[in-house]
């Protein structure tokens, strides 16, 4: 992390731009962030911070100009409010998207009420979620009336529901705390862009989607997520359409998180569960509006065999394969053909029936359109691994579904294209967007070149909070044994510790492995630390249970890297098993890899190390997260030290002081004599 102040520093912005001159704001800023202004009282615990002042300068002079910034600020800075106070008093109407449907609650029920009463600014505020997360009125009644129930939870999870929508307001799950968010029983009681009825549904005046979107409308500022964003932008379904015409200003929080994301929804995914659900709704709305009209059950049964002969095509195990790695004398092609026509034999009985109820006009809809996803799905020509230069297809194979994807290499002409036309300023923050303060590898995934990029340090004294522990005497990572070498090493650092551990792994297979190995020491030796490990139970609940017990040691991967609070003493160790490098074999990387190699660049060097540090950087972010907190940042990879990029990577991280020695580590968390 940059340790100079960038207020002053002429390396403040990024490589090439020159710092900016004075805004028309400054001077109110100055003011609202200082210890006397009306921050200070609205938040118990604020006091004025230079980084968390300039940082609000530049964004309200990028709001007053129109222009792009890309914005990092180190923990702890307030980026929140850094950007809300600006975008509430001069952003107009103002979108800002989240990384995450909880941070995306938490702005709206906490820091955007806050800052709003704080300023007393005149401003209205609305939260847009995706349709899924609210309660559908015909496909509740829908399922009340057809009691297709899956388990016993279900009937009483239909009952909450039930009683949930006529006192809700609002009709999103996310207050209806009684029935966990991924219940099975959800996908019957909302709708999606397929099964939606629009202004034909005799529900459509309450509807909450609808009535959602006409708040977020008439709003000042409007809180959305990434997924909701680029769905919109993808798909045209999610109410951002029709916001962004008049929208001034757009803030993405947690922006690292953006080319994953766009990426995902600039693509087209077709799956083999997407058919099987079709053929479920043709069966229902078959007999339900046509009974007298062909044989439903033998029409969807073809179907449904040719979708799941498809997957039964590859091995049960998941796997990821890109088209070029399928062999053609594989069963896929064929079976591919099949399903095709099925489903195009299935699309003309529908097209018969079709004036009989809208909801079969509807199923005769989508079956056309995973027809034409399914179209651009042929046996590739030899050894050619990307479509044009611009696409990758590749399939996925899960226990008992086959997706098929077809993903965009770059999605800077893309994202580029949405950027055009009415000016508007858009803010691109995070704490984590650079690599040794150098911004070319964000800006370039986002199509952000020669845009003006900034850097404002941590208040933390990461030299005094922090100590960086690399052990000696590990093998290397692919070395069989490796887990269990880490865990042998780290059990003395977690017993010094007195556990207060974050133990994060680059695979579920090490966080397996990691939890078992700990449960058997743990028992041997004696250690009380509760033990909680992902995929036991919800992210939300174990981060509570994890808090709460004070002593305890948390095992995960990806979910708990970023996006995680733990304040205090909770939590003092954390651990990485691995430097977070993207798995060789992922059919995306090869693709990107070998267009980037063709034009003369180093994979290597220009995407996957940089996509590692930026993702290592959130790990080590989990550690410090206030002035007082104090902690190991324990990294096992040697790579770190032994290969030549080890240097870029550790001077990427906060300026921890550095040991190799495990004493050295233990007494970190001895008390001061």
């Amino acid at each position: 992390m940059t340790d100079h102040n960038p207020a002053s520093a002429p390396n403040a912005a990024a490589p090439g731009e020159p710092d900016l001159p004075a805004g028309p704001h400054d001077a109110e800023i100055d003011r609202l962030f200082s210890a006397g202004g009306p921050l200070a009282p609205a938040v118990g615990s604020f006091s004025p911070r230079r980084s968390q002042t300039e940082m609000a300068k530049s964004i309200a002079q990028a709001i007053a100009e129109q222009k792009t910034l890309i914005a990092e600020a180190g923990t702890g800075t307030g980026k929140t409010f850094a950007y809300l106070v600006p975008a509430l008093l001069w952003g107009g109407k103002t979108i800002v998207s989240t990384g995450t449907k909880n941070l995306q609650d938490q702005l709206f029920l906490r820091d955007i009420p806050t800052v709003r009463a704080a300023l007393r600014a005149p401003v209205s505020v609305a939260l847009l979620k995706g349709r899924s997360n609210y309660v559908c009125h015909y496909h509740l009644e829908r399922t009340l009336q057809n009691g297709r129930m899956t388990s016993r939870d279900d009937v009483g999870h239909l009952r909450e529901i039930s009683r949930f929508i006529k006192m809700s307001s609002s009709g999103d799950k996310a207050e209806l705390s009684k029935v966990p968010e991924n219940a099975l029983i959800w996908n019957l009681v909302t709708s999606t862009r397929d099964t939606c009825m629009g202004s034909e549904c005799q529900y459509y005046q309450d509807c909450f989607v609808m009535k959602a979107r006409r708040e977020a409308q008439q709003a000042d500022v409007v809180v959305v997520n990434h997924h909701l964003f680029f769905a919109d932008v993808a798909l045209k379904d999610t109410g951002v359409a029709e916001l962004l015409p008049s929208a001034n200003t757009i803030i993405f929080d947690e922006a690292h998180q953006l080319p994953d994301t766009a990426t995902l929804f600039f693509g087209q995914t077709v799956s083999t569960s997407q058919v099987l659900e079709l053929c479920r709704d043709v069966l229902a709305e078959g007999l339900a509006h046509a009974r007298g009209g062909p044989d439903w059950a033998k029409v969807v049964t073809v179907v449904e065999k040719a979708a799941r002969d498809l997957r039964l095509t590859f091995p049960q195990d998941i796997m990821r394969l890109s088209l070029a790695q399928i062999t053609p004398s594989s069963d896929f092609f064929p079976a591919l053909a099949t399903l095709k026509e099925q489903l195009a034999a299935m699309s003309a009985v529908l097209e018969e029936q079709a004036a009989r109820a809208e909801t079969i006009e509807q199923c005769r809809v989508r079956a056309l359109e995973l027809g034409a996803a399914l179209e651009d799905w042929k046996a590739p020509a030899k050894g050619k691994l990307v479509e044009g230069d611009e696409a990758v297809l590749w399939v996925e194979a899960f226990s008992s579904s086959l997706q098929l994807h077809k993903t965009p290499l770059s999605i800077a002409p893309i994202f580029n294209n949405q950027r055009e036309g009415t000016p508007r300023s858009w803010i691109f923050t995070s704490a984590t967007l650079a690599v040794k303060n150098d911004f070319k590898h964000f800006a370039n995934q986002m199509g952000l070149a020669g845009e003006p990029a900034r850097s404002w340090p941590s208040p933390f004294n990461y030299e005094e909070q922090g100590l960086l522990f690399v052990p000696l005497g590990l093998p290397e990572p692919n070395a069989p044994g490796y887990t269990d070498a880490v865990v042998d090493c780290a059990l003395p650092v977690i017993e010094a510790a007195g556990g207060r551990t974050f133990f994060l792994c680059t695979t579920i297979r090490a966080v397996n492995r990691v939890a078992q190995r700990l449960r058997e020491e743990f028992e041997a030796r004696g250690l009380a630390f509760p033990l909680f490990v992902q995929g036991e139970r919800g992210r939300t609940e174990l981060l509570e249970s994890f808090r709460n017990a004070g002593n305890a040691v948390l095992v995960g991967s990806q979910s708990f890297w970023e996006g995680v609070d733990v304040r205090g003493d909770a939590l003092s160790l954390v651990i990485i098993d691995k430097l977070p490098f993207a798995p060789p074999d992922d059919p995306v990387l090869a693709a990107r890899i070998e267009v980037m190699e063709k034009q003369g660049m180093n994979g290597f060097m220009h995407h996957q190390l940089p996509e590692a540090i930026i993702n290592l950087k959130q790990g080590a972010g989990r550690l410090i997260r206030d002035e007082t907190d104090r902690g190991v940042l324990m990294i096992c990879d040697p790579r770190i030290i032994s290969k030549p990029y080890g240097k870029r990577i550790w001077q990427s991280l906060p300026s921890f002081k550095r040991t190799r020695e495990r004493a050295e580590a233990v007494a970190f968390f001895k008390p001061a004599a």
